[in-house]
Parts: C-alpha cells; structure tokens; sequence
C-alpha cells in the first residue's frame, strides 16, 4: 500500500486526537508517518496543513492569548532556535533525524504517563533553564515541526490559566509553522508538496468534526493515557 495513504490515515487520526485533547496534530501524525517517510518529506505537507487549524483557532481565541508571554519570551527565542533547526536539518541523515524524533517522543510520552500516574504537580524552572528549554524547542521544532513537548516542559509551573496558556500555545504553533510554511515555499519543497497537501485538507475538516463528536462521548483522562501509550509505543518503532 502507498505510504501516502497511510499518511491521510495518520492525519485523519491526529486530528481527530487533537480535537479531543487539545494537543498534538504534528507530533502525531509525524511519529506514525515516520515509520514509513523520511520526516524531511514529511514536514512539508504536515506543516502548512497545521496552520489552518492554528490560524482559526488563532483568531477564534485571540482575546486569551497572553501576549507579553507570547511575543517576549517565547517567540524570540524559538523562533531562532526554529531557524537554527532548519539549517542544521540538511546536515543530518534520515535514519538520524528518526533516531532522535524517535526518544523525543519516548521522553515527551514516557513522561507524560509518569506524570499522570503519579498526579505530579509541575514546578516552574529558573528563568536561564526556562529560557534554555525555550531554545531546545525552537530547535526541536525546527528539525521536526514539534517544539511542544520541550515548550511545555519550559512553561511548567506557569501561572496562566488553562484558556491563557491554550491560546498562547496556539498561537506559538501558528507563527511558526507559518514561517516555516514560507521557507518550504522559498526552499521549492511546497510546490512538490502542494498536490498532496490538497488531498489531504479534508481530512482535518473530518477529524476534527469526528474528535468534537468524541469529546463529549469518551473519558479524556483515558483517552490521553492511550495516546500517549501509543506515542510511547510509536517512539521504540521510529527506533528500530
């Protein structure tokens, strides 16, 4: 079966995941994908795909978001550690970048299901730490379009809200993937891209639909520890 058949299976269930908990589009779809594409030929049909559901959701939420956090602290810093990822990517091989996506999603999803286990309480790091992590993200984000499980791990402790931090994150994810989405368009890999990137536009249309009917169906708590069951799972595949 085409590998890329595979990938509309992916985004379809990413989506759908992502309409439910809130979080992970990318990371999903890209971990599942990986197992079958090189993640450079990946990236540009999952990155500008992202930004039509962050851009709505962007200006849907626009009054939450918190934009001292957002255009201060971490936009600067991953944005240059997005563009520093781009430039590095060329310079390692595939088989590497799948090595390192892979324990970046055994670490993201092994510590999540710890977490939730345990009802651990996050604590806020120190501001250079924070700002570190903040880096790693943009970094991360620029080798495999998915800075938010170090952004995450940076922004523990917070003291934004649920709705404050939600819509800032959303907005991160948005402009990054836009400024992406621009160099995929200078670089000439969206053009190659573009024909399956409409095919595959209705399947976040769908997925979303179908996670909105599931959120109010399913228990969220259950349903996240089998996501990040299977992100862990997914991890050890990219490994091997």
């Amino acid at each position: 079966m085409d590998p890329w058949l595979w990938l509309a299976l992916f985004i379809l269930v990413a989506y759908t995941i992502e309409a439910v908990t809130g979080f992970g589009s990318i990371v999903i779809a890209l971990s599942l994908g990986a197992i079958l594409l090189p993640i450079p030929a990946l990236l540009p049909v999952l990155v500008p795909l992202n930004i039509l559901m962050s851009g709505y959701l962007s200006v849907r939420h626009r009054r939450s978001i918190h934009w001292p956090t957002l255009l201060r602290l971490i936009l600067p810093l991953m944005a240059a550690g997005t563009l520093a990822g781009y430039l590095v990517r060329p310079w390692l091989s595939a088989s590497l970048l799948q090595i390192a996506f892979g324990v970046l999603i055994i670490w993201f999803a092994g510590r999540e299901l710890w977490r939730m286990a345990n009802n651990h309480v996050p604590r806020a790091h120190p501001a250079g730490v924070t700002r570190g992590l903040m880096l790693g993200a943009g970094l991360t984000h620029g080798l495999f379009a998915s800075g938010g499980p170090l952004l995450v791990y940076a922004l523990a402790g917070t003291r934004l809200d649920k709705a404050r931090f939600r819509a800032t994150l959303i907005a991160v994810w948005f402009t990054l993937n836009s400024l992406l989405t621009l160099i995929f368009l200078l670089d000439g890999s969206l053009a190659s891209a573009a024909p399956k990137l409409v095919w595959y536009i209705p399947l976040l249309v769908v997925g979303v639909l179908l996670g909105e009917w599931l959120h109010h169906r399913v228990n969220e708590q259950r349903f996240r520890q089998l996501v990040f069951a299977m992100l862990l799972v997914t991890g050890f595949a990219l490994l091997v």
